[in-house]
């Protein structure tokens, strides 16, 4: 591990004395819709020095903790399966050393690899997705390794009853009826999230952050906008909510930076980021 060169603002500690560790996984080869997620990473750690370390939210400071930025991973595009294998790799290295790794994307895919990769280390793994897609198609297009079936690979590993999906509100109908009898499946917004942290306040969760799930109104840089979404809001209360439990990892992914010039929705993400860290952070 080498420190990055620019870091998120207030993420400067080396990898010894941290106890959370993040990364940027630059990946977007099997998006459907308008790419560019690939950008979010560098986009977020550029423009995280227009907010500040503080969270008036919490009463905590980055400057208070420490946490290591581990910069990009160089992924070879085109090869989705390496990709994973790749961060599978990343991640299983940063748990394994008793940190906690938080991974940037790119595109909703690479939620595969670090998922494995916590399975392994916590066999009783739970996933609790914020999203607006089901993500649930076995495959799009003949590929299954893709950002449209991401949640369908989790629970090939995961099964059935550990996967818990919030704000969703767009897919196949085929989705849905399958969700009914393998997922916890919330349409729309958080309603039974206190009910779903009490049902896994014992247990080990991963964590995945796709940050459509917000409203297009205040997040309209990322590549499938859904309408009626949350908002802000209510998406910090819902991460309020959940660092109650013993979340082992996570990552947030789907910033796409093009698709919105006034750089709305990266400040938005990065002040998103640093309220997780600090919610996360023990």
């Amino acid at each position: 591990m080498k420190p990055n060169v620019t870091t998120f603002i207030g993420c400067e500690a080396t990898y010894e004395d941290s106890k959370m560790v993040i990364f940027g996984a630059p990946y977007d080869s099997t998006t459907s819709f308008r790419p560019g997620t690939r950008f979010a990473s560098t986009a977020i750690r550029n423009e995280s020095f227009g907010i500040e370390t503080y969270s008036p939210y919490q009463d905590k400071d980055l400057e208070d903790i420490a946490v290591f930025d581990a910069g990009d991973i160089e992924l070879p595009f085109g090869n989705t399966a390496e990709t994973l294998k790749m961060l599978e790799e990343q991640v299983a290295t940063i748990a394994g050393d008793g940190k906690l790794p938080i991974m940037i994307g790119g595109e909703h895919s690479i939620t595969a690899g670090p998922v494995k990769a916590m399975l392994e280390k916590y066999p009783d793994l739970h996933l609790i997705q914020f999203d607006a897609h089901t993500d649930l198609r076995e495959d799009y297009l003949g590929v299954r390794e893709s950002h449209a079936s991401v949640i369908k690979r989790c629970w090939d590993m995961l099964g059935d009853g550990r996967i818990f999906q919030f704000g969703i509100r767009s897919g196949q109908r085929e989705e849905f009826e399958w969700a009914k009898g393998h997922t916890h499946l919330q349409k729309f917004n958080f309603d039974g999230l206190a009910e779903v942290v009490e049902q896994l306040k014992d247990k080990p969760v991963y964590f995945t952050l796709d940050l459509d799930v917000l409203d297009p109104s205040e997040f309209p840089g990322t590549g499938t906008p859904e309408a009626g979404g949350v908002r802000f809001t209510e998406l910090m209360a819902a991460i309020e909510k959940i660092s109650q439990l013993n979340i082992v990892a996570a990552d947030m992914n789907e910033l796409c930076p093009i698709y919105d010039q006034s750089g709305q929705s990266t400040a938005l993400a990065c002040k998103l980021l640093r309220e997780i860290m600090l919610y996360l952070y023990k």
